[in-house]
């Protein structure tokens, strides 16, 4: 069997759909389509039943996706040993992190980075959601967390800080206004629920008035700027904006941890340990900004 093939037989099978699959893949919806099909009729037999548009494993499918998870762990332990054993400073480091911080706050980082190592190249993956660095869906994470998956290995950099925000209009007609709830706010939907300021939220705030909802912080940054109310940003993000002011009768909340994450078998790789070197003494420079401290 083409070990393409099973990948490609195991991304179906885990994301249940020829579309999630193309997207896990990085392929597109066709490239898919003509794999399967052909790694079914190579096999003589059927490994999904399709149903209302899904794709259902076969009791034959089922054995095969057992199996097949065995041999990716297997291929996915030797590669991250072997480049575990990887000397040069040369390669390409695969990082996620934020949106926010990538946009606001890691770029000139990033290009620092990119003049003390020229040999390694850098690929960014900006995602809400933790990526698998154990399937090496990435090599470092730059996370705001305070519970690191006990899979990885990394150094906390700072605690990470929140503040009340708004333009100079909207706080010059509102902000002597004492009644929190009186104020218009700009919110955060399920999705970021557990961010500490949606819980300082819940805590301190009864009945809001909420304007917009959002899951991602620009959206609230841009409402902020265009004076539809107050809405707690991260200080790295909110201070940088002329176009914003903090809402000085609420304190600045300091939450989550920024951390520096790898891969237990990975952290000895050259390349590796130059970025979290690097990154971790550039960004420990940066503690005021990320907690707060104008």
């Amino acid at each position: 069997m083409d070990w393409d093939d099973l990948r490609v037989f195991l991304a179906i099978a885990r994301e249940g759909s020829l579309a999630g699959a193309s997207r896990a893949l990085g392929v597109n919806h066709s490239t898919v389509y003509r794999r399967i099909n052909g790694f079914q009729e190579q096999q003589s037999i059927r490994l999904f039943d399709r149903i209302s548009g899904a794709y259902v494993l076969t009791a034959a499918g089922e054995e095969m996706r057992d199996a097949a998870e065995r041999i990716s762990k297997e291929v996915d332990d030797l590669s991250r040993r072997l480049s575990g054993q990887d000397l040069r400073l040369s390669g390409t480091i695969r990082v996620t992190t934020t949106d926010t911080l990538a946009y606001k706050f890691l770029g000139p980082h990033f290009a620092a980075f990119n003049t003390a190592y020229p040999g390694i190249d850098l690929e960014v993956v900006l995602d809400t959601q933790h990526l698998n660095l154990t399937k090496r869906q990435a090599d470092i994470a730059i996370r705001p967390t305070d519970r690191p998956p006990e899979t990885l290995v990394g150094r906390r950099v700072s605690e990470l800080a929140f503040a009340a925000y708004s333009s100079p209009d909207y706080l010059g007609s509102h902000g002597q206004e004492t009644d929190l709830s009186a104020h218009a706010w700009l919110g955060f939907d399920e999705n970021l629920s557990h961010v500490l300021p949606a819980e300082w939220m819940v805590e301190h705030l009864d009945s809001p008035k909420t304007v917009l909802k959002s899951n991602n912080f620009f959206a609230l940054f841009s409402g902020a700027l265009a004076g539809m109310g107050l809405a707690f940003l991260p200080c790295f993000l909110a201070d940088a904006e002329p176009g914003l002011r903090r809402f000085e009768a609420i304190d600045v909340q300091r939450g989550s941890g920024l951390w520096l994450l790898t891969h237990a078998d990975l952290r000895h790789t050259a390349r590796i340990r130059a970025f979290l070197d690097f990154f971790f003494d550039a960004l420990s420079r940066e503690r005021d900004v990320l907690e707060g401290r104008l």
